[in-house]
């Protein structure tokens, strides 16, 4: 008797998808990612990312020049903060840091270009809302701080 003719066992069923990837609707490939809603991701994600680096710059490199000017403190002011203002700066490009990568991976790693995304943009928007809430004088600036990650996360969903 041949063994072509022996009963093979079934094949194993492939695994499911891990119920967080279900979750973040990560894809598992990037060609089933809209082309038009990558694009908004990717645009929102860049402008929010420079902007953040912006922030950066005027936060720790030009806090008691330039800065004063945008953020309305006084010599004295920018003086006794410089160091929290310094700290804070990074914070932001911290997360310009996180959304970078997460744009970079867009194509060769969706999973973790969806997770840094995700992390980054999500984090630059509870930082907008923050700021909002506690300063409500500072809405303006809140709303211009939280408006492209919000578009970002929003088309990275629909992406």
């Amino acid at each position: 008797a041949s063994d072509v003719y022996k009963r093979q066992p079934p094949p194993t069923p492939a695994a499911p998808p891990h119920p967080v990837c279900r979750l973040a609707r990560v894809t598992p490939h990037p060609m089933n990612r809209s082309r038009a809603m990558s694009v908004v991701v990717l645009v929102a994600a860049a402008l929010a990312t420079i902007l953040h680096v912006y922030i950066f710059v005027l936060e720790s490199v030009l806090w008691t020049g330039r800065a004063r000017a945008v953020f309305g403190t006084t010599p004295e002011e920018a003086e006794a903060t410089k160091a929290l203002a310094f700290n804070q700066g990074f914070y932001n490009l911290f997360l310009a840091v996180v959304t970078l990568a997460g744009m970079v991976l867009w194509a060769a790693v969706p999973a973790v270009s969806t997770a840094l995304l995700t992390a980054g943009c999500g984090s630059m928007l509870a930082a907008a809302v923050v700021l909002g809430v506690s300063s409500p004088d500072k809405m303006r600036a809140a709303v211009v701080q939280g408006v492209m990650p919000l578009v970002a996360l929003v088309a990275l969903l629909a992406a």
